[in-house]
């Protein structure tokens, strides 16, 4: 009686193992914050906008959760270089965002900018790099017409679907 209670034991921790051990396996990255860049007429005008502000923080968010919930990577906690990384300005810093990626132990930094040329015309971009070469993996953009909290959410989603965790071995986390 006692030997398919040691079998059914064994296999028990197995699984576990192997569980633990695929979790292990998942790339950490690290997102970082969405930037504005407005070269709008009304951006250059009255600056910046509280709901564009608000949605640069809702896509942030809605990144991270979709990566985290996917399975495939693990989101790493940015907050130790936030205040860094906020200033650095990382469209154009040139790999600081794979340093503050390295600096926290993640595998990959993700970044992302959305350029308003208009209410009408917008396109949100998200680059990619290996923290430890900062080489680009990954640069992708989609335009997006209608400046609205349904058009930016549709455009992350968007680029999460189709480029990052694209199915059959063709997203960049793989």
């Amino acid at each position: 009686m006692r030997a398919p209670w040691k079998i059914a034991t064994a296999l028990l921790v197995g699984m576990v193992a192997v569980a633990g051990a695929a979790a292990a396996a998942e790339p950490k990255v690290a997102v970082f914050d969405f930037e504005l860049v407005d070269t709008s007429l009304e951006g250059a005008t009255y600056g910046p906008r509280a709901d564009q502000q608000t949605r640069l923080v809702q896509i942030t968010d809605q990144l991270r959760d979709r990566l985290a919930k996917s399975g495939r990577v693990a989101v790493v906690d940015i907050a130790p270089v936030a205040a860094q990384a906020k200033a650095a300005n990382l469209r154009t810093c040139d790999g600081c965002d794979a340093d503050f990626a390295n600096q926290l132990g993640a595998d990959f930094a993700v970044n992302g900018w959305v350029q308003k040329v208009s209410n009408l015309i917008l396109n949100m971009n998200i680059i990619v790099r290996d923290a430890k070469t900062a080489r680009v993996i990954s640069l992708k953009s989609v335009d997006m017409r209608g400046n609205t909290d349904e058009s930016w959410s549709r455009a992350i989603d968007w680029l999460v679907r189709n480029e990052l965790l694209a199915a059959g071995g063709q997203g960049v986390f793989q």
